[in-house]
């Protein structure tokens, strides 16, 4: 799943530095899906409260997940992301992103989520080709 890039983002890229904010926009329409995972977290978040917001709901299908992937996989997506949203972005299994304030009163949380035993405990032969 590759970002789709315009022919100005790209030239901004072979110049040199690039405009956050447009590399962002680049994301949001390359990954709708992934955009759309995580624009609803946030705002479940902002609704809810809490220390954090996730979603347990497997993509509907594997260019949805492969979108997921991408997003959080690739370090320069996922950190202008988490500076766009202002948050930040756990991962689990192929689909279970959560969203956590940037804030240190949810680290311990954040670390829990992000932990081998709940990496462990949040497998199931359902995700095991996923």
């Amino acid at each position: 799943m590759s970002l789709d890039v315009s022919p100005a983002l790209l030239e901004q890229a072979e110049r040199g530095e690039v405009d956050e904010a447009e590399f962002v926009d680049c994301v949001r329409t390359s990954l709708p899906y992934a955009w759309e995972m995580i624009s609803s977290l946030v705002a479940q978040l902002k609704v809810d409260g809490g220390p954090f917001a996730d979603n347990q709901t497997p993509p509907p299908d594997e260019q949805a997940r492969g979108q997921l992937l991408r997003a959080l996989a690739s370090d320069a997506i996922r950190s202008a992301l988490q500076r766009h949203f202002g948050v930040r972005l756990a991962f689990q299994n192929c689909h279970r992103v959560a969203v956590f304030p940037p804030d240190s009163s949810v680290d311990e949380t954040l670390a829990r989520f992000t932990s081998v035993r709940s990496q462990l405990l949040n497998q199931s032969p359902e995700f095991r080709d996923c």
